[in-house]
């Protein structure tokens, strides 16, 4: 029976670009991966409104979703203004009690953006709530480990500790799948994402002994083999 991973974003295109290749990866493998943005990121393009932008990012965020074989959940809070509060954290504690995800993949702790920041801390906290024997009618679940992604908003005290080869056929459902995306195509802020997470992949492929890799730190709990991934 396949894994499930829960990638949690901050913003719809975060969980994309950096936990994309390897949640292409665990679909071909036979896994389920989710994807669940904690805020649609809609006020991020410096043309459309954030009424206009919001609608495209949900559309952009399903289809990469359904490219890769993922699925795709977006929680209703708006880009900059994630609350980090027990409420937001229960919301996604009832995603993992119903879903029961092995494994998480979310922000490192650090970044120049407070959304992914909130989006780790929530993650961690609703990983312990799920975990609890709570007057639920989900039950309780408790997830096998957490992993950070390498992100370079999040750069700070980021150091990766596992790294997940990426074979070809991932690689290129990745790639195509993300073009689909317009920030991630550069066309917000001109920042060339998409080549700059390629370059990245190619440089922990040198590290890792292979063609191509992504690097996560690894939170609390047992280590979960590469092989596993």
């Amino acid at each position: 029976m396949g894994k499930t991973v829960l990638a949690i974003g901050g913003h719809i295109g975060d969980m994309d670009l950096t936990a994309g290749p390897t949640l292409a990866k665990m679909v071909l493998a036979g896994d389920r991966a989710i994807i669940l943005a904690c805020t649609y990121g809609e006020r991020g393009h410096p043309r459309l409104s954030p009424e206009e932008y919001r609608v495209q990012k949900v559309r952009e965020g399903e289809q990469f979703a359904a490219d890769i074989g993922a699925e795709f959940r977006v929680l209703d809070y708006s880009d900059g203004f994630l609350p980090d509060n027990d409420e937001a954290a229960t919301q996604i504690a009832d995603i993992i009690r119903t879903e029961k995800p092995d494994l998480i993949i979310t922000h490192w702790t650090k970044s120049i953006h407070r959304d992914h920041e909130r989006a780790a801390s929530l993650a961690e906290r609703a990983r312990f709530l799920a975990s609890l024997p709570l007057d639920s009618p989900l039950g309780r679940h408790s997830v096998r480990q957490v992993l950070h992604a390498d992100n370079w908003e999040d750069a700070e005290g980021f150091v990766p500790d596992l790294y997940v080869s990426i074979p070809d056929e991932a690689f290129e459902r990745w790639r195509a799948a993300i073009q689909k995306q317009a920030f991630a195509r550069g066309e917000t802020y001109g920042f060339r994402y998409i080549d700059y997470y390629t370059a990245m992949m190619t440089a922990k492929g040198c590290l890792a002994g292979t063609t191509r890799a992504c690097g996560f730190a690894v939170g609390g709990g047992p280590h979960f083999p590469l092989a596993e991934l």
